[in-house]
């Protein structure tokens, strides 16, 4: 059976859905909510080795990674200046590659690119704000007063997603777990650091990342506790400048990198709330599903976003492929899907917990996590297998 997949978002998993279904031979049209010229994104990502494990099923490993940079480590250091110990973000694979870190906007005009490439169609301007099952399929309504009808909807609209609200009217909201993003790029900043390894800085007041790109440039990020969820228009309201100072002040008792970093950054990106879901109900009706961040948003402290919403579509491909009966195909892919992705949301909350740690937790954060990185050193970093070595093989079945 032949289907045509109506795919709402154009971010990540959008592009790569589409891609994904066509190679399992399934048309699909992508409706993306803004503009073509809105990627104005500054933000940067790392896609961890099994994020490119699901690429390479794709042939699309290789187009990627020309964007970013290896990150084969991660350095764990204490607002002292002391290394409380090292985690390799995966480890290298066979072929040597690692992961990978790039900015956003790269990836999200590379993966639409690619779309196109290959035969996909996208339509921009399309906010979806109501969709409905038919007797053949379903019926997508959007803002403009156009509609699309397919044979099923797959909701890759991220964090807010209106095809969750759709699909379950009850849905939880998005949890805040009590961390802003702020970041930036730095240059010629004096501190030596090792290129492409990631620095995370667990400071006196607030967690600092950073690492050096091949350019030399510095890639950062902070995560500021803020107790009470800031609105939109309060973020919004907060100049380079006055981030400026308050990271200074925070970082002003630390040893490292971060105060030349900050100071070195001319423009910073706009700050933003942290969310996860800690479990969505409803990921399907039978006929409209959703995947990446609206079926499972991960706090950034998992390193995992992305990957998950990659490995999604490759799943999610197979199952429509496999299926001949749509509601039994996305039964099946919440059956693959939902153990793992859960759990990777847990796992961001627990590192979101040291970031966000008050004053006594901070004075036995140190202690305890240069324990658990040693554990985890000598026993060859078993505990990180289930995380990073998940493999999709794109020739087994996935019937019921």
């Amino acid at each position: 059976m032949t289907y045509t997949a109506l795919i709402v978002g154009g971010g990540i998993a959008g592009p790569l859905s589409a891609i994904a279904l066509r190679e399992a031979g399934i048309d699909s049209v992508i409706y993306e909510a803004y503009e073509k010229t809105a990627d104005g994104v500054g933000a940067f990502l790392t896609l961890a080795v099994n994020a490119l494990d699901a690429l390479r099923v794709l042939d699309l490993d290789g187009v990627v990674r020309k964007l970013g940079f290896d990150t084969p480590r991660i350095s764990i250091i204490s607002g002292s200046g002391k290394t409380l110990g090292e985690l390799p973000y995966g480890g290298a694979r066979a072929d040597g590659s690692a992961s990978q870190t790039m900015r956003r906007a790269d990836l999200y005009a590379t993966l639409r690119e690619e779309a196109i490439r290959r035969g996909v169609r996208i339509e921009y301007g399309k906010r979806l704000v109501d969709a409905e099952k038919t007797e053949t399929g379903v019926l997508a309504r959007f803002a403009d007063g156009t509609t699309a009808e397919g044979d099923l909807l797959i909701g890759a609209d991220g964090l807010r997603s209106r095809t969750r609200e759709i699909i379950d009217p009850q849905a939880p909201s998005a949890r805040y777990v009590g961390l802003l993003n702020i970041g930036g790029y730095a240059k010629d900043v004096k501190f030596e650091l090792e290129p492409g390894v990631m620095n995370s800085i667990f400071g006196r007041s607030c967690f600092f990342a950073c690492m050096q790109s091949p350019s030399g440039e510095v890639w950062w990020v902070a995560n500021p506790a803020r107790p009470v969820e800031p609105t939109a228009e309060e973020l919004a309201a907060i100049s380079t400048e006055q981030w400026r100072a308050e990271l200074m002040a925070m970082f002003a008792g630390d040893r490292g990198p971060a105060l030349e970093v900050v100071k070195a950054t001319d423009e910073f990106f706009a700050g933003w709330n942290t969310y996860d879901f800690p479990s969505v109900p409803k990921w399907h009706n039978g006929r409209m599903v959703i995947i990446g961040d609206a079926a499972h948003a991960t706090s950034p402290s998992s390193g995992q976003g992305a990957a998950m919403a990659i490995e999604d579509t490759v799943v999610l491909a197979k199952c429509l492929r496999d299926n001949t009966d749509i509601a039994t195909a996305l039964t099946k892919y919440e059956s693959l899907r939902r153990e793992r992705v859960e759990a990777v949301v847990e796992l961001g909350k627990k590192n979101g917990d040291w970031k966000a740690a008050g004053p006594l937790a901070r004075i036995l954060r140190d202690p305890i996590m240069r324990v658990m990185l040693k554990r985890a050193a000598r026993g060859g970093n078993e505990s990180l297998r289930w995380l990073y070595e998940n493999k999709i093989d794109w020739n087994e079945p996935s019937k019921v």
